[in-house]
Order: structure tokens, then sequence, then C-alpha cells
């Protein structure tokens, strides 16, 4: 293996590091972003109930029958400072009364539509609720939010930008920036389960989007260097 691949390789992993963490140590003069957040059950949690930011997307995120998918929309620069869902990561309080069914699984969805403060200008957010989502074994959390949460809107990179047509217009834009409309590019909704969003990987997805591209342009340098190196 030569020099130059080795080193966008590392330099690759590095950028896909940050982008999973979605920059979780940003400094503190770091923008704030509005946008929907996802979390998954704490299950170091003594009794459950708490509350975890999701390590993946909801679209690769598949929780198994009695998982909890919890969505909040927050503003915050990262992970860290990123707002849980109000209400407890409890399955059976959500999904006790649905009876498992073959082929079917169960999970239970906390929608968290943040406070007046959270919202865009001019919205008011919808009251919290709780669905359970009873969709194929193989379903992702996009899947089950779909099921229960529609309509989901999302831009052309794939990223949430709204639950259950909350908020209207923007998507992850800067709290006080410029307008939602600047901000958003928006396109229909695509398939959930092959979507790549990454809302709930700690802050907007636009670390992890930028990591990716990072990857991509290391890896296409060094394959370059290689061929020249050896021609």
């Amino acid at each position: 293996m030569s020099s130059a691949v080795r080193i966008a390789r590392g330099l690759g992993a590095l950028a896909l590091a940050g982008a999973a963490t979605g920059l979780a140590a940003a400094p503190a003069h770091a923008e704030e972003y509005r946008y929907w957040s996802f979390w998954t059950a704490d299950t170091a949690t003594h009794g459950g109930g708490g509350w975890t930011y999701a390590t993946e997307g909801p679209s690769t995120a598949r929780p198994a029958d009695g998982g909890v998918a919890g969505f909040r929309f927050t503003v915050s620069a990262d992970s860290a400072r990123a707002a849980k869902p109000r209400a407890a990561a409890d399955f059976d309080a959500v999904c006790g009364g649905t009876k498992a069914a073959d082929g079917r699984k169960r999970v239970a969805v906390v929608l968290d539509f943040g406070t007046a403060a959270d919202a865009p200008k001019g919205e008011t957010p919808p009251a919290a609720r709780t669905e359970c989502a009873r969709v194929p074994e193989d379903a992702s959390a996009g899947d089950a939010l779909a099921a229960v949460a529609a309509p989901l809107r999302y831009d052309s990179s794939a990223l949430l930008c709204a639950i259950s047509g909350y908020p209207k217009t923007g998507c992850a834009e800067q709290a006080g920036g410029a307008s939602e409309r600047e901000r958003s590019t928006e396109s229909a909704a695509p398939d959930v389960g092959a979507s790549d969003e990454h809302t709930g990987a700690g802050g907007p997805s636009a670390g992890l989007i930028g990591g990716i591209a990072a990857v991509a342009v290391l890896g296409a340098a060094a394959v370059w260097q290689a061929r020249r190196r050896r021609g």
C-alpha cells in the first residue's frame, strides 16, 4: 500500500470520527442550529426511562421489538448541549396495549416538538406526543417514524427537516441567522429506508456530510497519486 493511500485513509478515518460525533467538542462560540435530534433509550439507566444521543441516524438504526426512538426539535451547537425528549423512554407506557404480531415488531416513538423558544419565527410547536409503530421486523427507526408521524420532509441531502409537517420550512438553519428560505434546499421526501440522514449522531448532519465529502476527496487524491507514481 502506498504512503499516499495510507495517509488518505488515516485522514479519512479522522474525518468520519469527527462527523460521527457531530463535532461534540465544538468551541463555546460555535453557531447554534435549529434541527431534529434523534435519541434512543438509555439501557444503562436503572429502571429505564432515560435517553442517550443516537450513534447513528434513524435510517440505519434498526431497533428490536420493544425499542424506543425519540425525536426532539432543539437548538444547539452539538450533541452535548442538545435537549432531550421530555417524556420518558418507556416502551410499556407507549406500546403496552399493542400486541405483538408475527413478522412485525413494535417500536415506541416519542415526539417532542420543542419549546416556543426553539420554534422558527412565526411557528408554534405542536404538543408532544407518543405513538406505537408496528412495522416489519427489518424496519429502521426512520420507517417507524414514517408510519406514525407523516408527513416527513427531507432536504436534497436526505437530512430530516420536518416531522408531522413541523417546521413548515427550513432545515437545520442557524438559530437567529439567515432566513429559512435562504438556507433550505428542500425536496420531496426520499424513501426513508434508503435515506442517509444523520439527525441523531450529534448535532446537525452538516458535520457528517462534510466528513463523508472529505473522505471522498482524500480517497480520490490518494488513488491519483498512487497511479501517477506507478506510471
